[in-house]
């Protein structure tokens, strides 16, 4: 039996049909397959940002170890797993507010795309699976260290912000707790001061993100009730706050090339021109020659994951080896 299949294209919800023809008795079969639930679950999860995550663990492991590089992949899936549930969560917590803004609208959860009772369940198991792999780093820092992570961003972070418009500061602590976790699991000291300097630079680098973020969609905030900078700053104040933040967010990553935690010269000098090139956008953004917020939003996010990719360029061939 021959059968001859035809994908028609993809229609709004993420449904490909598959119709089949069946010529033994000439009709037609017809397939819908629905990726949108699956699509759902990612957006709930926010998995590229909690695949940020998962490589600011590694580098922080990176940086530290030097015969340990067999708990890498329990890591990076502890890391990722522990962040995708606390987004979850997090998702779950602002269900309501979401759904007053036209941003946050078409999330999973106001938009009728999954069940709250469904998300919350998700979202603790993704912790416990997440907390899981950390264990098998060989310490139990690691797994404290991500559920402190979780208290610190949906205990206290998600109830803050809705009470303060500088949340975000105590907040971005949450962003210099995965690599120190890859520091601790790779046998570093939590009190090392190379470690501070490392987790200095991630923290900084969440504040100018968040600050960009606010000048885009400050108003939703303040139609939903919420408090915002935009409340507090003139749009042109807050701008400028951005691109100080920014500037010593590339100072601060100049403290991670000189205190001897990288080796090679090339990516000495490639950070400081990924810095240079980060300041002149802020730069730009301020004297307006840059397209909008979104442009800098998405350097924000290049120059974070350049960092990152040098850093496994400087010390993936010595673990290898």
């Amino acid at each position: 039996m021959r059968f001859i299949c035809t994908r028609l294209p993809l229609y709004p919800g993420f449904k490909r049909t598959v119709q089949v023809f069946d010529p033994s008795n000439h009709r037609i079969l017809e397939f819908i397959c629905d990726r949108g639930l699956l699509h759902s679950y990612l957006c709930l999860c926010k998995a590229k940002i909690s695949f940020f995550a998962a490589l600011s663990a590694a580098a922080g492991l990176l940086l530290e170890a030097h015969d340990t590089w067999q708990v890498l992949p329990a890591l990076i899936a502890g890391v990722f797993l522990m962040a995708c549930g606390a987004c979850a969560l997090n998702h779950w917590q602002e269900r309501e507010t979401d759904a007053l803004m036209r941003r946050t609208a078409r999330r999973p959860i106001p938009a009728g795309k999954i069940n709250p009772g469904h998300a919350i369940f998700f979202a603790f198991a993704l912790i416990c699976s997440g907390a899981a792999f950390l264990l098998l780093t060989g310490t139990l820092a690691a797994p404290l260290l991500g559920i402190a992570a979780v208290l610190w961003y949906n205990g206290f972070y998600t109830w803050f912000k809705g009470r303060n418009a500088f949340a975000a500061i105590p907040g971005a602590l949450v962003g210099a707790i995965p690599p120190a976790i890859g520091w601790i699991a790779g046998g570093g000291s939590p009190v090392d001061s190379q470690l501070a300097v490392l987790s200095i630079f991630f923290f900084m680098w969440q504040v100018p993100h968040f600050f960009i973020h606010c000048l885009a969609f400050g108003e939703e905030y303040e139609a939903a009730g919420l408090p915002s900078l935009t409340a507090v700053f003139t749009r042109n104040q807050l701008a400028r706050l951005t691109f100080q933040w920014i500037i010593a967010t590339a100072v601060s990553l100049q403290l991670v090339i000189f205190c001897g935690l990288l080796g090679s010269p090339l990516v000495h000098i490639s950070l400081i021109a990924i810095s240079l090139w980060l300041a002149v956008s802020g730069a730009n953004f301020i004297n307006g020659c840059e397209s909008g917020y979104a442009d800098l939003f998405k350097r924000t996010n290049y120059f974070i994951l350049l960092v990152m990719i040098f850093i496994f360029f400087d010390k993936l061939p010595g673990f290898l080896l």
